[in-house]
Formats: structure tokens, C-alpha cells, sequence
């Protein structure tokens, strides 16, 4: 049975929605397991959002039309990423219109508008925000297009959804290109997600944030949203990860069967990538701001040893 390219879309939208708080639940579980600590459960993230939905939202008399935009920018340029990466299938409207270049502008758009949103109100703590955050972009984002850049190169194509068909097609696992890629991946993904040694998510103390800081002054359904983005935007990564690296599963021909195969395939990676994440977390310490200058650094240059080692040896 087919269910069509507009049902795929949606179903992947709504897994997004649905799946990003879990995720989220998931990896927060392992890391007190992983520190001896008691556990809120998996399903604490949606009990966090419901609460921040039922709150007044609080706004500053001097806020601007930026402020109280930026978290429906925000939200919604998550759920159009969602439409574009292919988590369940390949056939997807949006896929064949845009591509992984079209991807890192959401994001960057969405990146642009936070920070002038933690400006806008004029605080202290907003600004130091966005400053940070701007510099761990202008280091990050270069580094991403490089990686995936490297990966096109060996998949003839910038399309997510021709990247994930003819990937690891040919041995392609074996490519030192590739390897490069995806270390180059993993590091930019802690970076872009703010996650430790980057950035911790969980931290109250001002002076060590990044994007914490930068929403300091969001309350009730805004600062719901844009949780709630930031879930996506983690889950998004992952599931990205996978369709460039390890595409196995993805449906091809929008069949329902194949589509929930790829589903329960994808609920097993995320699960490993959880599990692989709280390693990283619990093993490495947050990084000195002025240190991350040499993390992202090292991801551009695995990025680009692995587009030179295309060039040279495949």
C-alpha cells in the first residue's frame, strides 16, 4: 500500500513533533543513570512544555517585534527542517526543492534571529549570549558545509534524499572521505546543539552560557517553543547523522510498510545515538569559551582532510 509523498511529509513532521521531547527524555535518563543520580522519566519534557503552555508570558516593556517573533521563527523553521531531512523515506515533497545547503540557512536563520532576539531587550547576560553564540557559528557553520560538502562529493549530489538512496552503495563505509565527514559531523553536532564540552543545556550558572543566556528573558509559551525547537533541532541532527552516514532503512518507494520498518529502524539509531551522546557528555567536561576556537577548529580540518583525501585517493 502506498501512502504518497504528502502523507510522508506529514508523518515525519508529526514524528518530529512527537518524538523530539522523547528523545530528549531518553538521553537525560541514561546520563543520571550514567551518575548514579534518580530519574524523572522519559516523559518528563512533555510534562516541562505543558507546564511553560498553561504559563502568562512575560514581556519587557522595551521588547520589540523581534522579541516576540523570534520564538514562532524559531519553532516553525524546525518543523520545515524536519519536512527536508529524510528520516522515514526519501520521497518527500520538499526534499526535491531543497537541499542540504537550503538546511544549514534554517538553521543559521534561526540562529540569526535568537541572538538579535537576546539583544533586544537590552540585558547584560542577552548579549554576552548572542556574542558567544555568533562566534561558535561563524567557526561551526564552515566546518558543517565542509563535512557535508565531502560527503556530496562522494554521493554526486547536494540532495538529502539522492544522498541517503546512494549512500554506502559501493563500499562506501571503506572511504576515508566519509570517516573524516562524520568525525568532522560529531563535533559540529555537540557545537550546533549546544552540548557538552561546547555548551551545557542543563546549567543555571549565567557566566557559562551560551544559548541559555540568550533566552533568559522568554517565559510562558514563547520560552515553550523555543524549548521545544531546541528538541527538534537535537533530534533533527541525529536523524541527519543517519540519513548522511548511516541511511540503512530509509524507505525509497513511500510504501506504508516500508515507512514504519524505517520508523522502528530509526527509533533503534536514536537509541544508540542517545547512548553514544551520554558517553561523550559524561566523559568530557565543558570546554573554556576561548578553547572552543580549537574544537571547531579541529572539526574544519577533519572536514577538509576528508574533501582532500577524496581528491587524492578515491
Amino acid at each position: 500500500m502506498t501512502g504518497g509523498p504528502i502523507l510522508t511529509e506529514f508523518l515525519q513532521i508529526m514524528l518530529l513533533l512527537g518524538a523530539a521531547p522523547l528523545f530528549i527524555g531518553w538521553v537525560r535518563t541514561l546520563k543520571c543513570w550514567a551518575q548514579s543520580r534518580d530519574t524523572a522519566g522519559v516523559f518528563q519534557p512533555y510534562r516541562d512544555l505543558a507546564r511553560l503552555f498553561t504559563k502568562d508570558v512575560v514581556l519587557a516593556e522595551n521588547a520589540s517585534w523581534i522579541f516576540r517573533f523570534t520564538p514562532y521563527l524559531v519553532f516553525g523553521t524546525a518543523i520545515l527542517a524536519g519536512g527536508i531531512v529524510p528520516m522515514l523515506s526519501t520521497d518527500l515533497p520538499l526534499g526535491l526543492s531543497a537541499d542540504v545547503i537550503v538546511l544549514v540557512g534554517l538553521f543559521a536563520i534561526s540562529r540569526f534571529f535568537t541572538a538579535l532576539a537576546g539583544m533586544d531587550i537590552g540585558t547584560a547576560f542577552g548579549g554576552m549570549g548572542s556574542s558567544r553564540e555568533m562566534m561558535v557559528a561563524s567557526l561551526a557553520e564552515p566546518a558543517m558545509l565542509m563535512a557535508i560538502f565531502t560527503v556530496s562529493l562522494a554521493d554526486k549530489s547536494t540532495s538529502l534524499s539522492h544522498i541517503a538512496e546512494v549512500a554506502f552503495s559501493s563500499q562506501a563505509l571503506l572511504k576515508p572521505s566519509l570517516a573524516f565527514a562524520f568525525l568532522a559531523f560529531v563535533l559540529i553536532t555537540l557545537a550546533e546543539t549546544g552540548r557538552i564540552p561546547v555548551d551545557n543545556p542543563s546549567t543555571h550558572l549565567e557566566l557559562t552560557m551560551l544559548h541559555e543566556a540568550m533566552i533568559l528573558e522568554y517565559s510562558g509559551r514563547h520560552l515553550a517553543l523555543i524549548e521545544w525547537a531546541g528538541m527538534m533541532k537535537l533530534f533533527l541532527f541525529m536523524a541527519l547523522g543517519s540519513a548522511l552516514f548511516f541511511p540503512w532503512g530509509i524507505d525509497k518507494s513511500g510504501d506504508l510498510s516500508g515507512i514504519l520498518l524505517a520508523g522502528g529502524l530509526l527509533t533503534i539509531k536514536l537509541g544508540v545515538a542517545g547512548v553514544v551522546l551520554v558517553l561523550i557528555e559524561t566523559g568530557l567536561a565543558k570546554m573554556r569559551l576561548f578553547r572552543l576556537t580549537e574544537f571547531l577548529g579541529s572539526a574544519f580540518l577533519m572536514a577538509t582532510l576528508g574533501m582532500l583525501s577524496f581528491f587524492i585517493l578515491e
